[in-house]
């Protein structure tokens, strides 16, 4: 099982030419929602790669959270876990620009509301994984991250967005996941003179985990805790949209690793649908089926893996 705390955002995109200076209006053409949040996303694309997920997280009272709910109930995610605040939904607006880059600002709202009791100790097992991310509060993932560890499950802290994290639950995490932003953040308060991959390696030594760097077009590498180092470059594609990339990259990771696959698997898997999710537009409407993440790594295959 993967047991997925996080956030649950009803998102409202808008298709742009450019983004508008400070104190400017700027019209598109039109304006469109889909249900999203990282930690929704996440938890819907492992479920997508066919793993059982349990949802923890808070929504509104509002009609937005039908909305936001809606693709995760219908493709079977648990939802049990859920809390209902008196906050309203949390909502994301996403400016998409021609490229498939985005600018993103979000209303928190009930992710304020999301806590670690939501969980309970029955999925806490050693074959489950924890996969969390950073658009609730910061000291409920360490309180479950902290559960969690003393339970034998192992833990995927995606950190995004950027923000600090103690090293007692660093301690506690299996398998970090970063984008270049997140890692020059992670490691603002060390002393890596400099060198981000040298950083990286030492801060995956020093915690007994595993860091992986995302590199967008480029693929990722990955630093172990016991100093191997490499990298997987990403499919060719055309990107229309890149919302939901990352999130796609941790659910379908932890779906991998979950189901037994080695890193390097799990990681080429992840890759391989983060880049399928790039070619369409939206947040989770974007988020591969199992067969078609199939698919495309056996096209890798054939064609020679990588760029």
């Amino acid at each position: 099982m993967i047991v997925v705390f996080g956030s649950i955002n009803l998102d409202i995109f808008f298709r742009c030419g450019r983004l508008p200076r400070t104190g400017e209006t700027l019209l598109c053409d039109e304006a469109e929602t889909a249900p999203g949040g990282k930690g929704a996303n996440q938890a819907l694309a492992a479920a997508r790669d066919g793993a059982r997920v349990h949802m923890a997280g808070a929504v509104g009272r509002d009609p937005f959270a039908d909305e936001a709910l809606g693709l995760l109930s219908a493709e079977g995610v648990d939802l049990s876990a859920l809390a209902r605040s008196r906050r309203p939904t949390a909502c994301a607006t996403i400016a998409v620009l021609p490229n498939g880059e985005n600018a993103i600002i979000v209303g928190s709202g009930a992710n304020l509301d999301a806590r670690a009791d939501l969980v309970s100790d029955d999925p806490l097992t050693p074959a489950t994984w924890l996969l969390l991310q950073m658009e609730v509060p910061y000291a409920e993932n360490w309180a479950l991250i902290g559960r969690a560890k003393r339970r034998g499950v192992k833990v995927l802290l995606n950190l995004a967005p950027a923000g600090p994290v103690p090293d007692e639950a660093l301690r506690g995490t299996d398998l970090l996941v970063v984008n270049e932003v997140e890692a020059e953040q992670i490691l603002s308060a060390r002393d890596a003179g400099g060198n981000l991959r040298k950083g990286l390696a030492e801060l995956a030594a020093d915690h007994a985990l595993t860091v992986v760097m995302t590199l967008g077009a480029q693929g990722l590498e990955a630093f172990t805790a016991d100093g191997d180092a490499f990298a997987l470059p990403a499919p060719r594609i055309r990107a229309v949209d890149t919302t939901a990339a990352g999130d796609c990259f941790c659910g379908v990771l932890a779906a991998a690793l979950q189901r037994g696959a080695t890193l390097r698997e799990a990681l080429q898997r992840a890759v391989v649908a983060a880049s399928l999710c790039c070619t369409r537009a939206g947040a989770q409407t974007s988020l591969p089926q199992s067969v078609e993440i199939d698919r495309a790594l056996a096209e890798l295959g054939r064609n020679g893996a990588g760029r």
